[in-house]
């Protein structure tokens, strides 16, 4: 364990969670935890294997067959999980700057969005399992055919680095709340979170074995979770080439259930009679940066009316200065680091690819801060991006703004649904007829009207086609990590 000098009084961890206690990897493997804050080393991780997979999932299948955790009244796990959001609360600055050591987001978003939400969906997760009922189905007089919701046992979560502990608490909540036990495989490129966050769940009062946790690569730690012949969902969020391993892996080992969150190339449409051109620009630039880009659901694709588009380019440019990255750890900085070298390079050779195939670079396209030791990109902005440009059909994930041209609502619809993903959109227009036509017109999950990524945790996110299948959020993440029972009694009425 390492501390960095910055914050002396912050403990990092890299061991496992497993079966309620930090545990290094069976086989001693370990590997390098690198901030990209400034390319220094934060600590070293478990590199687990298939072993310490195997390890976890026996813990979470004794804790589901001993009923120690769905054997809870309704009241006393909702008790429990309550607690645990309040412990992240508490905890709250602690998390931020993991969080922000780990993928190198900006520290006043870690605190006021991560954090917060993490602790949100976990209470409210909490609050619902004693208001959510089952059913009695309208059968004849002679039956009575009961339809119950049970929990379906072991549940493997997979999640990526860009918010590792929202992402994290979003499958969680849900599936403890449900009655089930989960083994969780963070990305290894942000795993110190979700391994904080596992302790905290046992102070809670969540048993031993119920949640564990194992960091490691994804063909070394990931695969033999989706492949695992005891495991019995498996919950996946990141890109779409290996959700669709996943789903190959659920059907080659045990038919398990499959839910996948996948990529996005989500179109942010802005008609020529926009409501507030002022605020749709800034909801544009400001979406599209925010987290340096590293959104499955940012507006990559701004889809701007002919006649409109060079007043609202102009100031969109003038908003840039406020978005060049800076140090993450300053309250101010709104633009943070790329979660490491790899994924910076990946961007770059994007944008790079962007000016071979003819998009006309409006503003950045480089490296920024490279004397910090960290990984930075300039915000980006494309012009004259066509449909078939591969900066407009592949998920970037980084600070890039591709900007496209229409002439009429049709083509506008045309363009945005030209895409194997269908993750978010946006319409902006003063005309309602319009907004519910578009919003219907679109194959997204979600439609925004004059916004973009208003969020609550009451209603449902994923997407259409490529971006996945299954919701998380809301009521309908239960459906998930349940197995619906029908139970038909034959009633011979003496009367």
């Amino acid at each position: 364990m390492t501390t960095p000098s910055s914050t002396p009084s912050l403990r990092l961890d890299g061991r496992a969670f497993i079966h309620g206690q930090r545990v290094w990897a069976k086989a001693g493997a370990r590997f390098d935890n690198i901030s990209p804050v400034d390319g220094r080393l934060l600590c070293e991780v478990a590199r687990c294997d298939d072993k310490d997979i195997d390890a976890a999932v026996l813990s979470a299948r004794q804790a589901f067959d001993d009923k120690r955790w769905r054997g809870l009244a309704p009241a006393a796990r909702k008790r429990v999980l309550i607690k645990w959001a309040d412990l992240v609360t508490a905890h709250a600055d602690e998390l931020a700057m993991l969080e922000t050591l780990d993928m190198g987001k900006p520290i006043r978003y870690a605190q006021s969005v991560d954090v917060n939400s993490t602790a949100n969906c976990l209470r409210w997760y909490g609050e619902a399992i004693d208001k959510v009922y089952d059913e009695i189905a309208p059968t004849p007089a002679h039956a009575l055919a009961l339809i119950t919701r049970e929990p379906m046992g072991v549940v493997g979560v997979i999640v990526p680095w860009n918010y590792p502990m929202i992402m994290a608490a979003w499958k969680i909540a849900p599936a403890l709340a449900s009655g089930n036990s989960v083994v969780l495989k963070p990305s290894e490129k942000s795993p110190l979170t979700a391994l904080r966050l596992a302790e905290l769940a046992m102070d809670a009062g969540v048993p031993e074995g119920v949640l564990n946790v194992v960091p490691g690569f994804g063909t070394e730690a990931g695969s033999p979770l989706a492949l695992h012949m005891d495991v019995d969902c498996i919950g996946f969020t990141g890109s779409t080439r290996v959700g669709k391993h996943i789903h190959i892996m659920a059907g080659q080992s045990n038919l398990k259930r499959a839910w996948t969150e996948l990529g996005g190339k989500s179109p942010f449409i802005v008609m020529d009679d926009c409501p507030d051109l002022e605020r749709a620009v800034q909801t544009a630039v400001g979406s599209i940066f925010f987290n340096q880009g590293e959104s499955c659901n940012a507006p990559s694709r701004l889809l701007v009316h002919h006649k409109i588009k060079e007043a609202f380019l102009e100031r969109a440019l003038q908003l840039l200065p406020q978005y060049q990255p800076a140090d993450p750890l300053h309250k101010d900085t709104v633009m943070g680091a790329i979660v490491d070298r790899t994924q910076m390079d990946t961007v770059l050779g994007y944008i790079k690819q962007g000016q071979n195939e003819g998009a006309k670079l409006l503003a950045g396209g480089h490296a920024a801060r490279t004397e910090s030791g960290g990984f930075y990109i300039q915000p980006t902005v494309f012009d004259a991006v066509q449909s078939h440009m591969t900066i407009a059909r592949e998920e970037i994930f980084g600070p890039v703004l591709s900007v496209m041209t229409f002439n009429d609502v049709s083509q506008a619809v045309q363009i945005a649904n030209d895409h194997v993903y269908g993750l978010q959109a946006s319409i902006w227009t003063r005309d309602i007829n319009c907004a519910h036509g578009v919003a219907r017109a679109l194959r997204a999950g979600t439609v925004h009207v004059n916004q973009y990524d208003e969020d609550d945790i009451t209603v449902p996110f994923g997407g259409y086609k490529q971006s996945g299948m299954g919701r998380d959020k809301s009521l309908h993440a239960f459906d998930k990590y349940t197995e619906l029972k029908t139970t038909w009694i034959r009633i011979d009425s003496p009367v």
